[in-house]
């Protein structure tokens, strides 16, 4: 493949079709083959099943997009994940990898955007360390660190504790975290939602970020 296009095979996860097509056009003359998904939901299994060497994806209408775009990364295990967005808040973004696109977008941007993810090799999960007060998380090394004192977390609190910092800032109910930490259709219910942050909150320690919302569910807070 070839990182200036020719052979690369670019998967465009797009809702609005009118834009979709004008991506295809210009990825098309740069030398890309493309597959096009209209349904963001359906991107994990696209990107799956078409193992791409690039995803272009619009997380615009996502309820979730730091969760969306986790899905994604894990599904095409390394190869760049290009986040088309709207205006987002700091926290989301930097859980959103360092190629990323803001609507109104020039086709000319992203196609030097998809290059340059290609150059670069970049894995398409979330770059360097989150943090949130004491607390500091590598999601590739899938560490937890709180002042200088290392944290073992099970892999749920791990993935409950990423999509939280990744988030920070919006409040969550026990049904979206349920969602995000366990996948679609879990048969757990909200209570395993509230024991699983207690353990959190015990495993920080005194000065744990995650704060409850009384009547609504739980935010991190940056």
């Amino acid at each position: 493949m070839n990182a200036e296009g020719g052979g690369g095979l670019v998967l465009v996860v797009e809702h609005d079709g009118a834009v979709a097509e004008l991506e295809r056009r210009y990825l098309a003359r740069e030398g890309y083959e493309i597959e096009i998904e209209s349904d963001p939901a359906r991107a994990p299994s696209a990107a799956a099943r078409l193992r791409p060497d690039v995803v272009v994806l619009d997380l615009s209408t996502a309820a979730l997009p730091a969760d969306l775009y986790r899905r994604v990364a894990d599904a095409v295990a390394g190869a760049p994940v290009v986040a088309v967005t709207g205006p987002v808040d700091p926290g989301v973004a930097r859980a959103l990898g360092k190629h990323q696109v803001t609507r109104p977008f020039s086709p000319r941007v992203l196609v030097s955007t998809v290059a340059e993810a290609l150059r670069s090799g970049a894995p398409g999960t979330p770059l360097g360390v989150l943090r949130a007060g004491r607390v500091a998380m590598d999601p590739r090394a899938r560490t937890v660190v709180v002042g200088d004192r290392s944290v073992s977390l099970t892999v749920t609190e791990f993935d409950l504790l990423e999509f939280l910092m990744g988030n920070s800032g919006r409040v969550f109910t026990r049904e979206q975290l349920l969602e995000a930490a366990w996948g679609p259709g879990a048969g757990a219910g909200s209570r395993t939602v509230d024991v699983h942050i207690a353990q959190l909150r015990s495993k920080l320690g005194e000065g744990s970020p995650i704060r409850t919302v009384r009547g609504v569910g739980y935010v991190l807070d940056a």
